[in-house]
């Protein structure tokens, strides 16, 4: 593994910028993460034996007679738009594509979002709660370091609850991140998870916490709680990553969804790394990412350089050199929108950012963390 200057005991692999600080990673004796042996094993896995697994899943769940096959949650970008479009065209799918608006929506995603409608799929807007949303991101903000908490629960569990009212037994995610960026391996050999997976993984172990906290009617919570009630009918329904069946390759997915749904970037890098084409629906991943940079000591840019890396891209001094031009950018650009949204001053807003901050990596200075650590 490659050493990180300085004070602290934190590693990076060997072979991308992944840190031993990500949640789940793992290393092997040649200190690759998991991340970077499964791009490896990849190389030499029969992708046509899992195309056939692919076909067969879908060949037994196709209804016909204009029927709804699948849903597929989509944001109008590039990895919802590939798998969508891949399933309608492709494989002659009907899928059902369903979005959940985000709390603070940017223009260009709603742009895209219409160019992916316009382009022929069906399509639902959900909009929750906005008091309840509201209410659990500010939660999720301050007890878990995660400002679009609410939001990240509703896209796990109203794709859930509409395939369970409209009789659709397949739901459609892209990528598996935990086995794509570096994370558990237990579904490296799955395409399918479950609700129990998702509350522990994706939800931090923290649905429930955060949940409970919240003192609204239920009326106002239903669709932020996972069903309960007919056990058999949610067992019935099979959630299943597309990057299973195939090469995972976020690049490749944005000039198809560019080709093929309308798809444009930003005119400019995004907040925090050097690409423009990912994430542009909503103000607070530009947060949630900061803040995943004060806690763990990577951001937008190292997530995004090890991407390029892992897809032959990029080499390693390239992207030391773009992660440490962009990495852990402060979100400055959307600063007011986010005091208003929360209802904080300035002053509140940055007192919980320092309470996220790993004070092992990071010594504040000037009013900004600044690493301690440089990436080698």
């Amino acid at each position: 593994m490659q050493g990180i200057d300085n004070t602290v005991e934190v590693v990076s692999c060997s072979n991308c910028l992944a840190m031993s600080t990500r949640p789940r990673i793992s290393f092997d004796e040649r200190g690759w993460c998991n991340a970077c042996t499964w791009m490896e094993r990849k190389k030499h896995l029969d992708w046509d034996l899992r195309q056939k697994e692919l076909r067969k899943l879908l060949l037994e769940y196709k209804e016909g007679s204009g029927k709804f096959d699948c849903l597929v949650p989509v944001s109008g970008g590039k990895d919802g738009s590939y798998v969508s479009y891949n399933l309608k065209h492709k494989y002659g799918m009907n899928p059902l594509c369903i979005t959940i608006t985000p709390p603070l929506p940017l223009k260009l995603g709603e742009e895209n979002l219409k160019s992916f409608i316009n382009c022929g799929y069906n399509h639902i807007s959900m909009n929750p709660s906005s008091i309840a949303m509201k209410e659990i991101n500010k939660l999720g903000f301050k007890e878990m370091g995660f400002p679009y908490f609410g939001w990240l629960i509703a896209i796990l569990t109203i794709p859930i609850r509409i395939a369970m009212d409209l009789g659709i037994k397949l739901i459609f995610y892209g990528e598996d991140g935990e086995v794509e960026y570096g994370g558990s391996t237990e579904t490296i050999s799955n395409p399918f998870i479950n609700v129990d997976y998702i509350r522990e993984v994706y939800l931090e172990d923290g649905y429930d916490r955060v949940l409970n906290k919240i003192n609204l009617p239920e009326s106002d919570l239903n669709l932020f709680r996972f069903p309960e009630g007919n056990k058999s009918q949610l067992d019935d329904i099979k959630i299943v990553h597309w990057s299973y069946f195939e090469n995972w390759d976020p690049y490749r997915n944005y000039m198809v969804a560019k080709e093929y749904c309308g798809l444009k970037e930003a005119p400019k890098t995004n907040i925090g790394t050097f690409t423009n084409f990912a994430q542009n629906d909503q103000a607070l991943y530009a947060l949630h990412t900061y803040l995943m940079y004060l806690k763990f000591g990577f951001g937008r840019a190292n997530q995004d350089a090890c991407i390029e890396i892992r897809r032959g891209a990029m080499d390693r001094d390239q992207a030391l050199t773009l992660v440490d031009l962009y990495d852990g950018q402060y979100p400055d650009h959307f600063t007011e929108m986010y005091l208003e949204y929360f209802e904080v001053n300035q002053e509140e807003f940055d007192q919980i950012l320092d309470q996220w901050a790993n004070k092992k990596l990071f010594n504040k200075i000037k009013g900004r963390w600044r690493p301690k650590f440089k990436l080698l």
